[in-house]
């Protein structure tokens, strides 16, 4: 409990002693977009490198020489917990949004901090906002700006399962012809929901695959490629079991 009550002592000082630093990042953008980006983006890396000190994560990093630096991609994992977020997003080269569910909207600070960083929200239960948001990713990741996705649709609750990848996720891929890639992440949900509200040391090991292009595709492939990509995170995923 101790770790559960430091992180979110260390979580609300942040965001409230944050406030100035929104304010700066908000005039820096009205000047320049890409400075913004990237100094939010430092500024959140840090905070959240702070997170994982504290909760007394350590992670063992695949495969990271896969993704590409020069050039926005699309971001495909499996998803068991919040910490996911953290520590695929201190790995990230480039300014990267991911796509929340839009309940976030609730909390104040957070969703600006999340809003800096090019997130996107979607409502899950409306199909036409949910084209939306996907529009939203393709128009980002044309500008530059790295989009990541857990296709799973929401935090999976059974240890070494994967609920079925939404076709929606890869259109991002498609349209605008990033590559795809992919994500397995192990032992995650031992950091804190497999024993709530304890939060314990856990090893966890990320690894990234081979970029994947869906222009290099034929149309079925295309048309499969949510069930092909869960196979292959799969595979990495069973294969890195025993390193934990």
């Amino acid at each position: 409990m101790i770790r559960f009550i430091l992180l979110v002592l260390f979580v609300v000082l942040f965001l409230i002693g944050s406030i100035p630093l929104l304010i700066v990042e908000y005039i820096i953008g009205k000047f320049n977009m890409d400075v913004k980006s990237r100094s939010s983006l430092a500024i959140v890396n840090w905070a959240f490198r702070c997170c994982l000190f504290i909760a007394g994560t350590r992670i063992t990093v695949l495969g990271e020489e896969n993704v590409p630096k020069d050039q926005a991609v699309l971001y495909i994992g499996n998803h068991r917990s919040y910490f996911d977020i953290l520590m695929t997003y201190i790995r990230v080269p480039r300014p990267t949004g991911y796509i929340a569910k839009k309940e976030m909207l609730r909390y104040p600070l957070l969703r600006d901090w999340m809003k800096y960083l090019h997130c996107l929200f979607l409502d899950r239960k409306d199909i036409k906002q949910g084209m939306k948001t996907i529009l939203e990713g393709i128009d980002k990741v044309n500008s530059g700006i790295s989009i990541c996705i857990f296709p799973e649709g929401t935090r999976n609750k059974v240890n070494d399962t994967f609920l079925p990848f939404h076709g929606g996720s890869f259109k991002i891929a498609e349209k605008t012809g990033c590559p795809i890639v992919p994500m397995s992440i192990n032992n995650a949900a031992d950091i804190f929901e497999d024993h709530l509200p304890k939060i314990k040391k856990t090893h966890v090991v990320i690894e990234y695959g081979k970029p994947i292009c869906m222009s290099d595709m034929t149309r079925d492939e295309k048309k499969n490629i949510a069930s092909s990509m869960q196979e292959v995170i799969k595979e990495m995923y069973f294969k890195n079991k025993e390193l934990i």
